[in-house]
């Protein structure tokens, strides 16, 4: 048995002590790390848009270039368990989030359920209204904006 296939390790293992495979399993693939956001540093707000990075495959909400993400995407957001807590826009049902703030996961989860489809059977991912930023220019992001957020809000997970 793996060890992210380890029923409730998350409940168990803190994720500095996760191994990688364990802390990648919590992600739900809700795709909602890959949308992209604007930040106005004079306010200072951070606008999430429903607008995907161009490697989401908005059907599956899976990155198509995982592995080399870094690599296309400068800027990609990296979850480690010693960065999710800079990720305070994250949303409060990701995995990441709830497991570093010691909460279980969602019924829905992946990891709960045993079914890689459950985030999208419940209706948790971006999948029926995000759209890829290859088919939106980036002046016109600003169109697409789906929730303003204080940059510095730090609300506990």
């Amino acid at each position: 048995m793996s060890d992210a296939k380890q029923q409730g390790f998350w409940k168990t293992t803190v994720p500095k002590d996760m191994s990688s495979e364990q802390w990648e399993s919590l992600c739900d693939g809700c795709g909602r790390c890959c949308l992209q956001k604007l930040i106005d540093d004079d306010v200072p707000l951070m606008y999430h848009t429903s607008v995907a990075c161009r490697y989401l495959d908005i059907k599956s909400c899976q990155c198509t270039v995982y592995q080399n993400r870094q690599d296309k995407v400068s800027d990609c957001t990296l979850v480690t368990a010693d960065t999710v807590a800079d990720y305070h826009w994250l949303p409060d049902t990701c995995g990441y989030r709830r497991v570093a703030a010691g909460r279980d996961l969602p019924d829905w989860h992946p990891l709960v359920t045993g079914d890689p489809k459950s985030t999208i059977k419940a209706g948790m991912t971006v999948r029926k209204w995000a759209v890829s930023e290859a088919k939106v220019p980036e002046s016109q992001w600003g169109e697409h904006i789906i929730e303003i957020q204080q940059v510095g809000d730090h609300d506990e997970a």
